[in-house]
């Protein structure tokens, strides 16, 4: 998975960074231009977002990459080149894409075994909403660190806690930003993350410094994080308690709850604790729910589908509507099953074909190039670190090419200023990893707009501790706080 999770057998670290020494950097900055342009039209000007319809993004980003195209072919570039490294794209996100349709398929069949609600009906009783968003942050922390994964977390816990917080009448922009929160910084912390083992590997230091050094800058974030959510917490207007009694009445009264039910997602969480492949974990969970379904819930698949077994296909499948006494207990009662998840997969082909198309022709290369040579002061290397792996999450809409590629490119450049590894290490998680969640055509932001159900665009705001992150970093390069010296290590 783009973000460190476990999930993606990609190994980026591997991959060759291609330059090109006839294109110049205005012409890397073409494409660039031209697709920032047309999205931020698209974002100002164009009424509802629908220039191109529901697959408005889809587009822009292939006629981004056609406009890379023409850019290659000035230059020399074979089509040959493009499409094998677009080819070697799409397959970097092919295990990615298994696991959206799965998360598809879980979220259809959790709710119809009543897994679900279950987590709703218990969670209503527990988490009041002056504790619920710093909770919210903190169990995501803890489930994140746990298993290494951003994405496992959003995809259980995450879906739970939206679900939750939504009944309580909580705005689902917020939620979202606290699960993210919790869950990257727990993604970070872990050392059984993806890219919290790339990112020392890719600057030349050891896991364990690398995690050590990261508690300076993330440390602080989260608990700056921790306490404006506490803040909102206290201040938000909710439907509250008055309303849970209602809304605990129509689920026991739709669903047969048990605690039972609760066997589903401990059995996925401990599958990922014993490191087992995610989409064996996740098509474990699946298969238990259905169980779970024809045990607990026979009323429901008989209300859904003539048949039983027909009922859990579909819930797999296509959109799963269980229609409750209460409004808005309908719409959290939805599943689209994988088909809901067939435009976020659109969207990540579309953002590894511009970026494919990008690398072939040297523009990613010579884009990070030009932010290193601006670089003559420490500050100014930390800066265009942070600059180049946020250009990079847009550009090349992949996570891992913006640790890898600024990893490789500005390893040198700190070992120059006599500044130790875990610098740009920690430089490349706080810019590079928190932040592909911030882009919605990235992976990562696909990904989880796509499972919690809430747009990019509605919880940018609250993903406080991933867009405080890199000003974070920088703060400290600027104080010249705890920026360790090369020598100061050796001693």
């Amino acid at each position: 998975m783009q973000d460190g999770d476990n999930i993606s057998e990609f190994k980026a670290d591997q991959q060759n960074i291609i330059e090109n020494k006839e294109l110049s950097f205005l012409e890397a900055m073409i494409p660039v231009v031209i697709l920032m342009g047309m999205l931020a039209y698209n974002i100002f000007f164009v009424e509802g977002q629908e220039w191109f319809g529901t697959y408005t993004n889809h587009i822009i980003l292939l006629l981004g990459g056609v406009v890379s195209i023409v850019v290659g072919v000035f230059n020399k570039v074979s089509f040959g080149r493009m499409l094998t490294e677009i080819w070697e794209n799409l397959r970097s996100v092919f295990i990615p894409i298994m696991i959206l349709l799965l998360v598809g398929a879980l979220a259809g069949t959790w709710l119809i075994s009543g897994v679900i609600p279950a987590m709703v009906y218990y969670g209503l009783q527990v988490l009041s909403p002056e504790i619920f968003l710093p909770a919210s942050i903190i169990i995501s922390a803890i489930i994140s660190i746990a298993t290494g994964s951003s994405w496992t977390t959003s995809a259980t816990v995450g879906i739970a806690l939206v679900g939750i917080g939504t009944a309580l009448g909580i705005n689902p922009g917020m939620i979202a930003g606290a699960v993210i929160s919790g869950a990257y910084f727990g993604d970070k912390m872990s050392p059984l993350s993806d890219t919290t083992n790339l990112a020392p590997a890719m600057a030349g230091t050891d896991l364990f410094t690398h995690i050590k050094y990261m508690t300076i800058t993330t440390v602080p974030t989260i608990i700056i994080t921790l306490i404006v959510f506490s803040i909102i917490s206290l201040n938000i207007e909710t439907s509250g308690n008055a309303d849970v009694s209602n809304l605990l009445k129509t689920i026991d009264a739709t669903f047969n709850t048990s605690a039972w039910l609760f066997l589903v997602p401990l059995a996925v969480i401990i599958l990922i604790l014993l490191k087992t492949k995610p989409l064996i974990a996740l098509s474990i969970g699946i298969i238990l729910a259905a169980i779970f379904a024809f045990i607990f819930q026979p009323e429901i698949l008989n209300g859904l589908n003539d048949s039983k077994l027909g009922a859990i296909v579909g819930s797999i499948l296509s959109d799963t509507n269980i229609v409750t006494e209460n409004e808005a207990l309908n719409d959290l009662f939805s599943s689209g099953g994988m088909n809901g998840m067939l435009w976020t997969i659109f969207l990540i082909v579309c953002a590894m074909v511009f970026g494919g198309v990008m690398d072939a022709i040297g523009a990613l290369a010579r884009i990070t190039n030009a932010l290193l040579s601006i670089a003559s002061t420490v500050f100014g290397l930390f800066a265009s670190t942070v600059v180049s792996c946020l250009g990079l999450n847009a550009i090349a809409s992949d996570q891992y090419l913006s640790i890898v590629i600024p990893g490789k490119m500005f390893k040198k450049a700190f070992d120059d200023k006599g500044l130790a590894p875990e610098n740009l290490s920690r430089t490349l998680e706080d810019s590079g990893t928190v932040t592909s969640v911030l882009i919605p055509w990235n992976t990562c932001g696909a990904y989880q707009s796509g499972v919690l159900g809430v747009g990019v665009g509605e919880y940018f705001v609250y993903a406080i501790f991933n867009w405080l992150s890199p000003f974070t970093t920088l703060f400290f390069a600027a104080l010249n706080i705890k920026i360790r010296q090369l020598t100061t290590k050796s001693a």
